[in-house]
């Protein structure tokens, strides 16, 4: 069975931005620890190959694994692709409560990112609220 390896971003700044996503999932930034720094320089690495890469990894292996490395030019148009955050639902709760996502998209504009547009509707049977947003280097994503 296949699983889910990374979520890849292309970024202007690989390590800024996983730090912005490791934020995002409390994750702890990553750095190249100076032992691995330098068992990849002496594979035949570069400094430079090293600062063209950016990860955000959940250390209990649960959450999404996002990985960044540098992109050949600046971010236009729309992402055919984005990331759905899930707010935490309180304890007893199926879903996260409107004042709690309201709560997160705060906290996410504070680490930089962008809240384009709240968006509240009906689809089918379903309610639907959540944060149109985007992160600094203007990926869209959504926060539920």
């Amino acid at each position: 069975m296949n699983r889910l390896g990374n979520i890849t971003f292309y970024a202007d700044d690989p390590r800024s931005l996983s730090h912005f996503w490791a934020d995002v999932f409390g994750y702890p930034r990553l750095e190249w620890p100076d032992d691995m720094r330098q068992q990849q320089l002496a594979a035949g690495l570069t400094d430079e190959d090293l600062d063209t890469r950016g990860l955000a990894e959940d250390p209990e292996g649960r959450g999404p694994r996002l990985y960044f490395h540098r992109a050949d030019g600046r971010k236009s148009g729309r992402n055919r692709l984005h990331v759905d955050v899930s707010v935490a639902p309180a304890e007893g709760e199926h879903r996260a409560s409107a004042a709690a996502i309201d709560a997160e998209k705060d906290r996410l504009v504070a680490l930089g990112a962008t809240a384009v547009r709240l968006i509240e509707q009906q689809w089918g049977a379903w309610p639907e609220r959540y944060w149109q947003m985007q992160d600094p280097e203007g990926n869209e994503f959504c926060l539920q």
